[in-house]
């Protein structure tokens, strides 16, 4: 069924906290792994933007049902990092633009180039490029659903369960519009299919991990992830991304964890995911590279049949 984009866009919203309690923190704080994992879950919400500003320079702008949920989307995603950070101040820790700010210019040089090497792949290759960014999209929120379950699980914070309750209600709209999408698009095209599951078993990692030190990503997923629930709720992702079309058996949620040590010994797993994130310039030149030669071979064919 295709997703409601009116109704979406009528309902959508900044997520209630007034009626959260937060002096119910003081009384019972959350564990020090807690906060951790929701400064990290902080991190990520408030950097969507970045990722908006990405796919805006793709031919994703073009399609009206994308920039409107999008633009709704990043409006929600703002403010689910704006109510997690009422709960770090809660607990006497630093939670403000400034931190923001901290966060974005760690990022250098990559993303300052991140939307570069969108633009140019996404353009030269076309439409079908905007299956990417959805099945990505898909990917990402069902790892998020699954991550904020988790820690509702762990701390059985009645106002935590609150507040996380809710950003997972708003999550799941988010999700259901990423996989409507990707599996229409990825249904229509077989050169979208063959896209999608280069790009995503080539370059897609945890979420949070291309901004995140590789330390930080490790304990947040072997925290949230690496016990025998984590490994079950890893499965189902990977069993839904598998159900959209041109993607099965990937297990690219799996591999992504393990990559960062949880569920698997840790050692090379984590010298990898280091050496992983010194290679994303070069993978984002090979991006580049591999669109502008389907763009040549796109305007051969062109060509020929003229």
């Amino acid at each position: 069924m295709a997703f409601d984009i009116p109704g979406y866009i009528n309902t959508a919203g900044r997520i209630q906290v007034d009626d959260l309690d937060l002096d119910a923190f003081a009384e019972r704080p959350l564990s020090a792994e807690a906060l951790r994992c929701l400064r990290y879950m902080s991190d990520v919400e408030s950097h969507t933007v970045c990722y908006l500003r990405d796919v805006l320079v793709t031919p994703s702008h073009r399609d009206p049902d994308v920039t409107a949920f999008m633009s709704m989307w990043a409006f929600e995603e703002f403010w689910h990092g704006e109510a997690i950070d009422s709960v770090l101040r809660a607990h006497g820790q630093k939670a403000d633009y400034d931190h923001i700010r901290e966060v974005r210019e760690a990022q250098g040089l990559k993303d300052r180039l991140a939307p570069i090497y969108q633009s140019i792949a996404a353009n030269a290759i076309g439409d079908d490029f905007v299956a990417v960014h959805m099945t990505w999209g898909a990917i990402n929120e069902w790892s998020a659903h699954a991550a904020y379950g988790s820690l509702i699980e762990k701390e059985q914070h009645p106002e935590l369960t609150k507040l996380l309750g809710r950003i997972q209600r708003q999550e799941s709209r988010h999700l259901a519009f990423y996989a409507s999408q990707a599996k229409e698009r990825l249904e229509r095209s077989q050169r979208a299919r063959s896209l999608a599951r280069w790009v995503t078993e080539r370059f897609w990692q945890p979420v949070g991990s291309t901004i995140q030190p590789v330390e930080e990503t490790q304990f947040v997923l072997r925290h949230l992830l690496g016990d025998d629930a984590g490994a079950a709720a890893v499965r189902k992702i990977d069993e839904k991304v598998h159900k959209l079309p041109g993607m099965a058996g990937l297990n690219l949620v799996q591999r992504g964890v393990a990559g960062f040590g949880a569920g698997v010994p840790v050692g090379d797993d984590l010298g990898a995911a280091k050496r992983g994130s010194r290679k994303r310039l070069v993978a984002g030149a090979a991006v580049v590279a591999g669109a502008a030669g389907i763009a040549a071979v796109r305007r051969r064919s062109a060509g020929s049949h003229a």
